[in-house]
């Protein structure tokens, strides 16, 4: 089942939105995968409110790394999630170096996922578009003893 912890991009009611998530929660999903997300307090206001809303279920973050500073403009005006700005100014100010971006992506979101886990989220989706590299660094880097 899909959370949107900015809020699904057609429902510009976020009240609406936890009330259709918790429909289909009570219709038998059995855990929440979230739209990817770039502000961490989004995700914990999220969780906040499902929680208050009554549901119950397992809430998975959804986390991409970003390799493409162009390719996740696109992705987050399709999705409706938002890039924060000190976040947006460091990549755009990276952007003619494409392999600064792509550290600077899997540095961000290993930050992002430490801060998650640190603070109970339940489990992490990485959305990757077939391009798993950054993942598997992020993934060590979090548990460096399993890194070799």
């Amino acid at each position: 089942m899909a959370g949107y912890p900015e809020g699904h991009p057609q429902c510009l009611n976020l009240t609406r939105d936890m009330e259709h998530l918790k429909r289909k929660v009570d219709n038998g999903a059995d855990f929440i995968v979230t739209q990817l997300f770039f502000d961490n307090a989004d995700f914990y206001r999220f969780r906040d409110q499902a929680r208050a809303a009554g549901i119950k279920v397992p809430l998975v973050a959804g986390i991409m790394p970003i390799g493409n500073v162009g390719q996740i403009k696109r992705f987050v005006s399709m999705c409706g999630s938002k890039i924060p700005h000190p976040l947006l100014t460091k990549l755009e100010s990276l952007e003619a170096d494409p392999e600064s971006v792509y550290a600077a992506g899997v540095d961000y979101a290993t930050q992002q996922c430490k801060d998650l886990l640190a603070n109970g989220c339940e489990g992490i989706h990485f959305y990757t578009l077939n391009r798993s590299k950054a993942t598997v660094q992020i993934v060590k880097a979090l548990n460096p003893k399993h890194a070799a």
